[in-house]
């Protein structure tokens, strides 16, 4: 299967959480990231407004797992950057950057307690940025008069699809979105019930969600 046709695992907003282990603070922040280059960019922008914290940890990771970078920001190598990594990994959501702050709190926490820490903060920040599945749609058209609208309406919304924007003018035009796996029984629907009159045009396709 090609990555195109693939689902797609993302965070749907930009999320900050926090805890205190042994007087340290861990803050965990995720956003969604589309490229290396706005990884990065979301990197240098919290190193800057947490530039007295003690380290900085991150990890991103790209879609198609080609594109994944970790950095312990002096941390013991392998407890901190890695043990981030794996969570976004095992997570399944990609285009996504993690960025763990920690204020140190004069208790040492051991390898074992630093890899648990940060692990539980890039979940946590992960949980909170709210994990979405991204599914390819296909996009349509559909005209039609008034007096079919209704019914075309309701099978739309039984159907899942996503309605982009309606337009009233002499006659009704319905551009609509659904999901590839749903569109032959969704088309063949509409076909059927407006006895072939109104066949909707594809217009394109795109990832989206519900």
């Amino acid at each position: 299967m090609s990555e195109k046709n693939e689902l797609f695992t993302t965070v749907s907003q930009e999320a900050h959480v926090d805890f205190e282990e042994k007087k340290s603070i861990f803050i965990g922040h995720a956003v969604r990231t589309d490229s290396e280059e706005e990884a990065l960019a979301f990197v240098k922008q919290l190193k800057k407004q947490y530039q007295d914290a003690t380290h900085n940890v991150y990890a991103y990771m790209m879609r198609g797992d080609l594109i994944a970078r970790y950095s312990d920001d002096g941390e013991p190598q392998g407890t901190a950057g890695m043990p981030v990594l794996d969570v976004i990994r095992k997570s399944g959501v990609r285009n996504v950057c993690v960025v763990v702050t920690r204020y140190f709190g004069g208790t040492l926490l051991g390898a074992g307690g630093l890899v648990r820490a940060y692990s539980h903060a890039a979940s946590l920040a992960l949980d909170a940025a709210k994990i979405i599945t991204y599914e390819p749609y296909t996009e349509y058209e559909l005209k039609c008069g008034y007096s079919e609208y209704q019914k075309y309406n309701v099978i739309l919304m039984n159907s899942g699809a996503l309605v982009d924007d309606t337009d009233f003018s002499d006659a009704v035009t319905i551009r609509f979105a659904v999901r590839k796996a749903k569109r032959e029984s969704l088309i063949s629907k509409i076909i059927e019930t407006g006895y072939g009159r109104d066949i909707p045009n594809e217009r394109g396709e795109r990832f989206d969600y519900r």
